[in-house]
């Protein structure tokens, strides 16, 4: 398998979508708690990445067996494996290595932390399996949104966050005298919910975009999708609504002085994060404007994750 064809099976491009929660749970980490361990930053970056690439390869393969449409947009110029001709096995194979690899950087994360990021790992791994798998993907019904921004945009960041922190009293399982004992210290949970917020708002977004988009294909390839159930309108008013809630979050942050003094300046993201939505509002398309809603993803939380950075260094 080419580089190229390996790139566009897994969908390098969408991997901004788990990196970015996971800088901002680490810069949050550094940030809030002064606190950063290195082996277990790299062991879950390579967990992340590679689970995130096993997630999307099973899609685009369950896609090309499952397609009943196979042609326009979405599949032969989508599809890496209809594009470049790939063998299935070669793409079965690809998927079990990345599983592997991802399989074993979490194990050793376990062993470097504790039973939190073992249960949350796999946790993780088994929605991130039904995702895509099984007789009625996740992906395939109108919960996407919701499992994709919690656990892509909360998760992600609670995680990244407890890596570096684990030995605190942010949670705690213990096992003593035939009884368990879960600790949780609510307020600093809370907290990173609200800092994760807008990650966990523009990944459902990018999920709800891609299913308006699909909304005829989905129809003729039995995938029930959220705008399938509640119509296209109120999908597109969701999408714009779940966007001013972000914000709303974002001056949340700032009042309650849980991000540097100087975050207002994220508030600015606004407008370009609106043109978006009007863009967006008035066309669904998957080849012309599906992209704006990854661009406000980043839009919003790129800065955030940058601002916790400065905020570190000042």
């Amino acid at each position: 398998m080419r580089v190229s064809s390996f790139l566009k099976l897994v969908e390098i491009q969408t991997k901004v979508a788990s990196v970015i929660p996971f800088a901002l749970g680490t810069a949050y980490a550094v940030y809030r708690f002064n606190q950063f361990n290195v082996k277990n930053f790299f062991l879950m970056f390579i967990s992340l990445i590679s689970f995130d690439m096993v997630t999307t390869a099973i899609n685009n393969y369950l896609d090309y067996k499952k397609a009943n449409k196979t042609y326009g947009y979405g599949y032969e110029s989508h599809n890496a494996i209809v594009r470049d001709k790939l063998k299935e096995s070669d793409v079965v194979m690809t998927i079990f290595a990345l599983l592997l690899t991802a399989t074993a950087a979490g194990f050793m994360l376990y062993l470097n932390t504790n039973i939190v990021v073992l249960l949350l790992g796999m946790v993780s791994f088994l929605v991130g399996i039904l995702y895509t798998f099984g007789p009625v993907p996740i992906s395939r019904m109108p919960l996407g949104e919701i499992f994709s921004g919690f656990f892509m945009g909360f998760i992600i960041i609670f995680i990244s966050t407890y890596i570096h922190v684990y030995n605190t009293d942010l949670v705690n399982i213990l096992y003593e005298q035939s009884s368990l004992l879960i600790k949780i210290n609510v307020k600093e949970l809370i907290l990173i919910f609200l800092v994760s917020l807008p990650a966990v708002v523009g990944i459902a977004n990018i999920m709800l975009a891609n299913n308006i988009c699909d909304v005829e294909d989905d129809i003729e390839n039995k995938r029930y999708t959220l705008p399938i159930y509640i119509g296209r309108d109120k999908a597109l008013n969701l999408f714009r609504a779940l966007y001013y809630i972000a914000y709303v979050d974002i001056m949340l942050l700032i009042l309650l002085k849980i991000s540097p003094v100087f975050s207002f300046l994220i508030l600015l993201t606004i407008i370009p994060v609106y043109k978006n939505i009007k863009v967006f509002m008035n066309k669904q398309t998957k080849k012309d404007t599906f992209v704006t809603a990854v661009q406000n993803f980043v839009l919003m939380n790129i800065p955030i994750a940058l601002i916790f950075g400065i905020g570190i260094i000042i």
